[in-house]
């Protein structure tokens, strides 16, 4: 008879299991009854016995007398869930009949309602847990990769925008000289250029460009000939009989390669000898055979002649002549000895300056000298290069202008994010194929809908904004888990298409689903390495969600 006198002692601790049923961990130390065997609501407006804790029965105004029961609406009851994660539910779906998969132990039924499958249900999630921890890991390897990637982009921006600030600087210079160049041939009168144009050194200069581009002409033709005869020879040398005794063919093959520097086909046998071999050969060993004669100071190598002298053939000599007469006229710094004007007080000159100008307006008036007619000379190659370095001018400084406002973006939140890991997949284009389209998002570009049979492309929409929601904070994980496409092609009586792209952590950049939620609104998934944050530094939900599954398992 001894389990009678035990009997008491586990019904007062079913009691007390029955009175804590419902209450978190967090508010357990609060049920507990007083010296008088009463309890005080958590609100603290009144006192009730001990027994009316979870009797089903709602009496203190804000429930808590009711954890366990579902008596007292809007009341949240804790599910232990031992062997997995402690979770609440609404009163309302406490005795409803129906196993909550949020309430795996089956508390919140009476017993026997629903089995306890926690042990199941915490190992799938440990199991799932798993795999997504491993996949964040190698996410989070390829989204460093990213990070690494846009500090690259920001220093070659940086150089862009260095480098840009230079050219800038010698196209403005470029530019000013054209300019003056142009105003200045345009104000001169066809015959003053053809008379300047008559100057020995300006014939001089032409006539030397038209002697080197005829060399050039003619060394392009000898190197023509000399690569035909090499072939020729090179085809003999392969291709002749070495038991037919003509002594003239032997000798022209022995000569040949005497001068070209290869050994003798017989020695190195016919098969092992090809037409691109035997060049090969033939450029090595003449670098070797004929070492290159001593240059000059100003003497011009092989490689300069290859790369520059089309440059110096397309000279503007009339550009050149100008510059020169603006140099030959131009008075000696620190001599006054012709000018007259220099000569004078300050408070002269002015006075003489006109009556120069008066001067020479009467002696055009009689005919004694000639006067500036207008011009007729054809200036439209000058004037098209100013246009052209004005041109190139206007490039460069798009090209910093754009760098610049790229830099900007990288590390920016409402950009490319504050590490710049989305910089890396700018423009990279993500597809899938669903029915007889393929959905195509090119990230920070435009969305499209494909036909796979032919057909037009419609736009979806082009790229937006991230996540709007004003819940949502830039920065945090949620915010670039979602971008919005919108103002595409409108749909045929109905709305312009738009598209909702869901993001999530993977190992790949790639679209998973396509939905249309409503007419012309699509909802698309993937994945991207770039949401795959490192694990010490991944908070928000999930991370607690995290901490509390390691707590509770």
């Amino acid at each position: 008879m001894l389990w009678l006198l035990l009997l008491p002692l586990p019904l007062q601790a079913l009691g007390a299991t029955a009175k804590t049923l419902g209450v978190s961990p967090r508010l357990v130390s609060e049920y507990v009854p007083s010296k008088s065997n009463t309890w005080t609501c958590l609100d603290g407006s009144k006192q009730i016995p001990w027994d009316y804790v979870n009797d089903d029965s709602c009496d203190c105004a804000d429930g808590s007398d009711e954890p366990g029961t579902g008596a007292c609406p809007n009341q949240p009851f804790y599910c232990q869930n031992e062997g997995h994660i402690g979770a609440f539910i609404p009163s309302s779906r406490v005795k409803d009949g129906l196993c909550e998969l949020d309430c795996c132990d089956g508390s919140d039924e009476r017993p026997g309602v629903c089995e306890d499958v926690c042990k199941e249900v915490g190992q799938a999630h440990k199991k799932k847990v798993e795999e997504e921890t491993k996949i964040r890991k190698t996410g989070s390897k390829i989204r460093s990769t990213y990070i690494a990637y846009a500090h690259k982009e920001k220093k070659r921006l940086e150089g862009v925008i260095e480098a840009s600030a230079t050219e800038i600087a010698i196209r403005e210079n470029e530019v000013i000289r054209l300019r003056d160049i142009t105003e200045r041939a345009e104000s001169l009168s066809a015959a003053a250029l053809e008379l300047k144009q008559q100057s020995p050194l300006y014939i001089s200069l032409v006539t030397h460009s038209n002697a080197l581009k005829s060399l050039q002409r003619e060394h392009k033709k000898h190197l023509q000939r000399e690569e035909e005869l090499s072939d020729i020879l090179n085809a003999l040398r392969t291709g002749y009989n070495p038991n037919y005794q003509d002594m003239a063919v032997l000798e022209a093959v022995r000569g040949w390669e005497e001068m070209a520097g290869l050994p003798h086909i017989n020695d190195v046998g016919k098969d092992s000898v090809s037409n691109e071999e035997a060049g090969v050969q033939e450029d090595t060993a003449s670098d070797v055979a004929e070492p290159e004669e001593a240059l000059d100071d100003e003497m011009w190598s092989a490689e300069e002649l290859e790369k520059d002298l089309d440059d110096l053939l397309n000279s503007d000599y009339v550009s050149l002549l100008l510059e020169h007469d603006e140099y030959v006229q131009s008075p000696t710094e620190g001599s006054a000895l012709f000018d007259i004007a220099s000569y004078l007080p300050d408070s002269v000159v002015p006075q003489f300056e006109g009556f120069r100008e008066t001067l020479v307006s009467w002696l055009v008036t009689l005919g004694i000298i000639k006067g500036e007619t207008p011009s007729s000379t054809d200036t439209s190659h000058l004037r098209q290069a100013l246009t052209d370095a004005e041109n190139e001018l206007k490039k460069v400084k798009k090209e910093k202008e754009d760098a610049e406002n790229d830099i900007k973006e990288i590390f920016n939140v409402h950009g490319y994010g504050l590490e710049g890991e989305w910089k890396k997949l700018d423009g990279t284009c993500l597809r899938t194929e669903v029915g007889d389209y393929t959905y195509e998002v090119c990230l920070f570009g435009e969305a499209k809908q494909i036909p796979n049979k032919g057909g037009s492309t419609f736009s979806l929409g082009k790229f937006a904004s991230w996540n709007p929601s004003p819940d949502v904070k830039p920065g945090e994980e949620a915010y670039y888990q979602k971008q919005i496409y919108n103002r595409g092609t409108r749909c045929w009586n109905g709305p312009e298409r738009n598209v909702v792209l869901l993001l999530s952590c993977g190992t790949e950049n790639t679209l998973h689903s396509v939905v249309e939620l409503e007419k012309c609104e699509y909802q698309l998934t993937g994945t991207t390495p770039a949401l795959c944050r490192p694990l010490d530094n991944f908070g928000g939900k999930e991370g607690k969600n995290s901490n509390a599954s390691r707590d509770e398992l």
